[in-house]
């Protein structure tokens, strides 16, 4: 007992001292941001205008706070188009931009059938698998060429959202929308490398929507006013806070067969996340979690690492990944395995507020009521 006590104090100190020799690093680095912002802000740096509406959904940390189901979110409800006009059997003409990241090609494409998580990045490939044809999934590194270049090729397209676009500051969105992770709120962090931001905690000021993603069940209207309350010197006076968790669906092979909910069932997980926590803690509460291959987030799996996880997978036992994963690794699955690895599906659930956060999103995409 006294032992891991030292160890953990020694583990501490040490955590201490690393803070207090990055925080000049630290410094420097949200100064040099500071004055690229107020570049911006002052219009020494010119600012592209696309002709098509845009939201952009993005943060300030570095690591996953939920943006592609959030993207997902947005684009199922807006793919039906302004309630007015809504018919069924129809879609309305929309598209998601993105850099793609994690692909070896390079410049502006639009996702096809032949696409694979290489040639257009894993969270663009698992839009398009998802919504098809009704939604044009496309990358660029420039997303001010990206967006010049869909309106040449595609135009009809009334609305893009821009994944992870909220430091791109090249584009100015009609919508700017920041999300920050409950268990790592950005107001509670610091610029890298001492922190995981990206830039200040002013940044969100340029926020026209705050949702703090990944909430607990249940979360409490008392706890919803004090995380409001810490970020209110960084917002805007006007900027709504609103709160959202993840839900997540029934497992699926890729035969279509569902794995139901059992304390009993023996799952491995595989996953390539940026923090992995919350998916690791759902599974293990609802199955039987007999291990977590935990991979960096985008990662490229071969066809070596799935051999190997499924050699090792024990014969009572199915192997479960995200969505994400699961993308780039079922070319790699060979015939008979197609009964024992399922995925995860997710799906943003707002915390109350629904028609008001709809309202203003709905406002932005199709200017209702302008």
């Amino acid at each position: 007992m006294n032992a891991n006590k030292s160890k953990k104090s020694h583990n501490c100190n040490f955590l201490f001292v690393l803070t207090r020799l990055l925080r000049p690093f630290s410094i420097l680095y949200g100064r040099i941001l500071a004055v690229r912002n107020w570049l911006y802000d002052k219009e020494i740096y010119s600012v592209f205008a696309p002709v098509q509406r845009t939201i952009s959904v993005g943060n300030i940390t570095v690591g996953g706070t939920g943006k592609t189901p959030l993207i997902e979110f947005l684009a199922g409800k807006l793919l039906t188009g302004p309630a007015s006009l809504a018919q069924p059997g129809t879609h309305w003409p929309m598209a998601t931009l993105s850099r793609g990241y994690g692909r070896r090609t390079a410049g502006f494409r639009i996702a096809t059938p032949a696409d694979t998580a290489e040639t257009i990045g894993d969270e663009p490939l698992q839009l398009y698998q998802k919504f098809g044809q009704r939604l044009v999934v496309a990358v660029a590194e420039r997303r001010a060429l990206g967006l010049q270049e869909l309106a040449r090729l595609h135009p009809d397209i009334r609305l893009v959202l821009l994944d992870d676009a909220f430091q791109h500051r090249a584009v100015q969105p009609g919508l700017n929308i920041l999300l920050t992770d409950y268990n790592r709120p950005f107001y509670r962090d610091h610029p890298f490398p001492e922190g995981r931001l990206r830039e200040g905690r002013q940044g969100a000021r340029r926020a026209d929507l705050i949702i703090v993603t990944k909430c607990p069940d249940g979360l409490s209207e008392a706890n919803q006013r004090h995380i409001r309350a810490a970020i209110e010197p960084y917002k805007a006076p006007d900027t709504p806070v609103f709160f959202a968790g993840l839900r997540y669906g029934e497992p699926r092979n890729g035969l279509g067969q569902s794995l139901t909910a059992a304390a009993d069932r023996a799952v491995v997980l595989v996953s390539g996340l940026a923090n992995a926590d919350p998916l690791d803690a759902y599974v293990r509460r609802v199955w039987n979690l007999r291990a977590h291959h935990r991979f960096n987030d985008h990662h490229e799996y071969t066809r070596a690492e799935v051999d190997q996880l499924l050699g090792s997978l024990p014969a009572d036992a199915v192997l479960m990944t995200t969505e994400k994963d699961w993308v780039k690794l079922r070319p790699l699955l060979p015939a008979d395995a197609g009964e024992r690895v399922f995925y995860l599906p997710i799906a943003v659930q707002l915390l109350g507020n629904e028609t008001d956060f709809w309202d203003r999103i709905e406002q932005a995409a199709f200017l209702k009521n302008s």
